[in-house]
């Protein structure tokens, strides 16, 4: 699936992009992610009258961190310390298969390369094997943090965002994630880091021709 990224503050410039020029290919299946929903009756007017039916696909809060200076590190030990690494191909299927939105061929995919491409970050057990970790999305936000269900409770996702976050930041990056309205525990474990939200702000993603 093709990706084009589009960015405006201005409705106008929204929604000449939607009617006017050639960025969408409004005759297959499409997702729009990351719109603010304050412009979602303007992305349904226009579906309506292409004739094209669309569904909100999920709700998410943004979370970011302004400066590292706001990070709260969470203090770990120096065996801890030695399991953290990062994700390679033979991790894909692991982290396919636990991925809410994966479990299949695209998820497979995407992820590949996610992972071949943009930073991430894991803690593993005593055979090297993945048991925390976190990835970057192609657009520069934090996503898939997980910790198998075993190994919950010890502080790993924390630890590892706020290596992650450092990572990113001292590269140049952007540092924010999108979360799910209902995933009260990620929302947590960033904003007791030091993430900030705009209480304002919400986005969502769309998907057309399902």
């Amino acid at each position: 699936m093709k990706k084009v990224s589009y960015y405006s503050m201005d409705e106008q410039v929204l929604r000449k992009m939607l009617t006017e020029e050639n960025v969408i290919d409004w005759s297959t299946y499409f997702l729009i992610g990351g719109f603010d929903v304050s412009h979602a009756s303007l992305l349904k007017e226009v579906s309506s009258n292409r004739r094209v039916n669309n569904r909100g696909f999920t709700l998410v809060n943004l979370l970011y961190l302004p400066d590292c200076s706001h990070l709260i590190t969470p203090a770990f030990d120096s065996e801890l310390e030695s399991r953290i690494s990062s994700l390679d191909l033979s991790h894909v299927d692991l982290v396919n298969k636990t991925w809410k939105f994966g479990g299949d061929e695209k998820g497979h995919r995407n992820i590949t390369k996610l992972i071949s491409n943009f930073p991430s970050c894991c803690i593993t057990d005593g055979q090297g094997q993945p048991i925390t970790w976190i990835l970057m999305y192609d657009y520069c936000a934090m996503g898939m943090l997980y910790t198998l269900p075993e190994h919950r409770g010890k502080g790993y996702a924390k630890v590892l965002v706020s290596i992650m976050s450092k990572r990113l930041h001292a590269q140049g990056y952007p540092v924010y994630c999108f979360i799910e309205e209902e995933n009260t525990v990620s929302y947590r474990i960033f904003k007791n880091l030091g993430f900030t939200e705009d209480p304002s702000y919400r986005a969502a993603w769309f998907e057309f021709n399902y």
